[in-house]
Order: C-alpha cells, then sequence, then structure tokens
C-alpha cells in the first residue's frame, strides 16, 4: 500500500497521525494505545551476513491513494524507533515504488525477512510472495506471517474505536454493535481469518456484537451489514476499519458508517510490535524458508 526508497531504506518523514472524524463531523486526534506486550529478539545472530540481522522487508500490496504511502512511512519509522539498527525496507506487491524484486535487488547477497502488511491469508500471501521471493535467489529470504489474525491487531482495533468516540471501558448498550470492514478475497481461508478477527474483537469490546463485512469479493457489504444489524435492533452500528492505510475501500467503509467510524489501523503502536513479532518469529523459524540457501535454518 506504500512506497519507499528503490532499494534503500524508506527515507519517508513520517506524518502526524491522522485525525478521526465522527459522522457528526467532531474530529479527534489520534491516541496512542497502551499495550504491554513487546516482541522478543533472538538471543543470537546467525544470518551470515557481517554482524547484522537480516532485514526487515515490509511487503504492501501498494494503493494509489498518497496518503498510504505516509502511512505506512510513519508505521515504519515506528519500528525503527523500536529497533534501534535493524534495516527496515518496504517494498510492494504492485501499483507503487519501489516494487519488492526492486527492494529485494538492493538486498543481493544479504538476507531478508518479508513480513506482509497484509491482514490474512490469501493470494498474496500464498502465492506472489513466495514467487517473487524464488525469483530473487541472491537474496535469503525468509517469509513471516500475515498480520492477523492476532490480539495485537484487535489493539490496534480497539484503539481506534475508542479515539473515534468509542467508550472506552464503559458498559456497551443493548442497541450496540461494530462492523468490521475488510477489503474482501475470494480465499476461505482469508474469510476465516476475518471472521477470527471480528470475535476476538467482540470479546476485546464486552460481547459487543461484530459482523464482518468486505469491500469487494464477499458478502455482505458493508452497507448491508449495518441495514441487518439496525432490522435486528442495533441502532448505534460503529464500523472498526480493518485497513492497514487508507484508501478507496477504508473511505469507501467510512462513508458507510452510520456513526463512529474509525480511522485504518496505520501506525497504531500495537501495528509496529506486530511487525516486529512477525519478523523475530520468522527469523526465530516459525516458517518456512524461501529461496536457496534457506535463512535460519538453524535457529
Amino acid at each position: 500500500m506504500v512506497t519507499g526508497g528503490c532499494g534503500r531504506p524508506a527515507t519517508t518523514t513520517p506524518a502526524p497521525s491522522p485525525a478521526v472524524a465522527s459522522r457528526n463531523g467532531t474530529r479527534r486526534p489520534m491516541q496512542r494505545t497502551r499495550y504491554s506486550a513487546r516482541p522478543v529478539r533472538p538471543a543470537h545472530d546467525t544470518s551470515g551476513d557481517s554482524g547484522g540481522a537480516p532485514a526487515l522487508v515490509a511487503v504492501a500490496h501498494g494503493s494509489r491513494d498518497p496518503r498510504a504511502l505516509r502511512t505506512v512511512g510513519a508505521l515504519l519509522e515506528r519500528v525503527r524507533e523500536m529497533r534501534p539498527g535493524l534495516d527496515v525496507r518496504l517494498g510492494h506487491i504492485e501499483l507503487n515504488q519501489p516494487l519488492l524484486p526492486q527492494t529485494l535487488a538492493g538486498l543481493a547477497g544479504g538476507s531478508a525477512v518479508l513480513v506482509p502488511l497484509l491482514l490474512g491469508r490469501g493470494h498474496h500471501v500464498k502465492h506472489d510472495l513466495p514467487s517473487l521471493a524464488a525469483a530473487a535467489p541472491e537474496v535469503r529470504t525468509r517469509i513471516a506471517a500475515p498480520l492477523g489474525p492476532h490480539p495485537l491487531l484487535v489493539e490496534a482495533l480497539y484503539g481506534r474505536l475508542v479515539e473515534a468516540g468509542w467508550a472506552d471501558g464503559g458498559p456497551a448498550g443493548r442497541g450496540d454493535a461494530v462492523v468490521l470492514a475488510s477489503a474482501g478475497s475470494r480465499d476461505p481461508e482469508s474469510a476465516a481469518d476475518t471472521r477470527h478477527t471480528a470475535r476476538l474483537l467482540s470479546e476485546r469490546l464486552g460481547g459487543v456484537p461484530v459482523v464482518p463485512a468486505y469491500a469487494s469479493a464477499a458478502t455482505p457489504t458493508v452497507p448491508v451489514a449495518v441495514r441487518a444489524l439496525t432490522a435486528r435492533g442495533y441502532h448505534r452500528t460503529a464500523v472498526a476499519s480493518y485497513f492497514t492505510a487508507p484508501g478507496r475501500f477504508a473511505t469507501a467503509a467510512a462513508d458507510a458508517a452510520p456513526g463512529i467510524a474509525a480511522a485504518p489501523l496505520g501506525d497504531h503502536p500495537a501495528m509496529a510490535r506486530l511487525l516486529l513479532h512477525r519478523y523475530d518469529h520468522a527469523r526465530a523459524g516459525a516458517t518456512p524458508a524461501v529461496g536457496v540457501p534457506p535463512l535460519l535454518a538453524s535457529a
């Protein structure tokens, strides 16, 4: 969904967190939400590089919306702040520069962990990333799991809802409900991941109903989900934005909200922690290596 320097660590100046608008026009500055868990660093590094850890390459889908670039740039700056000295780079699957092959070309002879900025299993995670990694045999690569489902994502979703006006810690009313708006995929495992996240968010909200909805490729859409909840007696429905950055789908989902419309996940602190968590687990061998030779086979 974003862009950085070709083959080099992104130097995008982090943009300030955008304000969140509710349907009555009130704008609230984004807050920093607490989360106590910290990524665990591997005890040692066996990457084979010149004494350094493998690069963290965040892999975004790509977007024509310029806000996506600024948002992911701010997220990666937060990752750098949390892990000083780590080589953090950006590559795109399509639409934006640098494309992932360009980023990997800048790492020739080294190693990298590809961390998809994607929220569930789908075609890009299952097919595009392995193919692109295999096409760069000069880089020892390992692909991390997608970002979701994970409790840190739920923490970010909850934080964005609170910033948009959801009562933090207060009792939910009988008419309260949430629509979890996501991009959608034809892959049934992707839909299962979104439903899993919806269940986790419902638990985080104290049992408030959370209904998944989709901008494409799956049903229901956000407007249909909102109408169905209204017909069931839920008259205060918020829309949680299950998108990593602003874009066409996220904007359409927010426009369909009858009340609170949360901002995309963006550079929420829990998102930065999650990127490092996925990176560390991939380094430790929790996911299959891609390319030849495999990275950290003995870790």
